[in-house]
């Protein structure tokens, strides 16, 4: 399998998910919340042009179920009213089918065997039953090592046991199976980016939806405008001469 991206329009987050989705493979997504966009653009750093990531989260394939639903696993901060749960945890994937949350998204296909795909089902379980936690802390120590380059194959800053974020979930289960998705990365220092950018082959599809006019765009059609008018206003006074 050699590295492809293909991108995919018109279809909903459902849809595309359905279409794509199966167990072993990785599923990136870009949120809208406050947290989500610093994530982003901290990843910036990582980028020659310092452009900012499109990647906030990631979370693990485990498949369908006797529900009839397809679940992931994932280490994530999830609030439902009075309820809180941060670390590693099974949900439906049906929670990405929300496109004004997640309006960017990805799932990244390696083409594994199905004894690699249930050794990672088994990793991740294992990770969920020992009440892995979600560590903001360590969220922390790896932006400080993403300004500090040299930082980023070392233990994080700020590493704290049995506490694991999410892409660093992804990059420690795939790791413990024999597979370096960021090599040269500690676990607890990799980004979503990281991930979206490994080496080892594999097809990303992306479903890319049609941007908004920006402000950019929205100044040069108000200066379009004030240009026509006064050569309109020009043309006028020439006449009337």
């Amino acid at each position: 399998m050699e590295n492809q991206t293909i991108i995919v329009t018109g279809i909903s987050n459902r849809e595309f998910l359905e279409r794509h989705m199966q167990p072993g493979r990785i599923g990136l997504c870009g949120g809208t919340t406050a947290v989500d966009k610093a994530i982003c653009r901290a990843q910036r750093h990582l980028d020659a042009e310092k452009r900012h990531s499109n990647w906030s989260h990631a979370f693990f394939f485990q498949g369908a179920r006797a529900d009839g639903h397809h679940w992931v696993i994932e280490s994530d901060l999830q609030i439902h009213r009075k309820h809180i749960r941060l670390g590693v945890q099974e949900n439906r994937v049906a929670k990405y089918f929300n496109e004004k949350l997640y309006p960017t998204i990805a799932v990244l296909d390696f083409g594994l065997t199905g004894a690699q795909t249930a050794a990672l089902i088994r990793e991740g379980l294992e990770l969920v039953a020992a009440h892995e936690r979600y560590s903001l802390r360590e969220l922390i120590g790896t932006l400080i090592a993403l300004r500090r380059p040299e930082l980023r194959s070392r233990e994080n800053l700020l590493a704290r046991e049995r506490s694991v974020y999410c892409s660093a979930f992804v990059q420690r289960l795939f790791r413990n199976a024999g597979i370096e998705l960021a090599p040269g990365v500690a676990d607890k220092n990799t980004t979503p980016e990281d991930i979206s950018r490994t080496p080892v082959p594999h097809t990303t599809h992306v479903l890319q939806r049609e941007a908004a006019p920006g402000k950019l765009a929205g100044l040069h059609a108000k200066l379009r405008r004030r240009v026509a008018a006064h050569i309109q206003k020009i043309k006028r006074r020439h006449d009337g001469s």
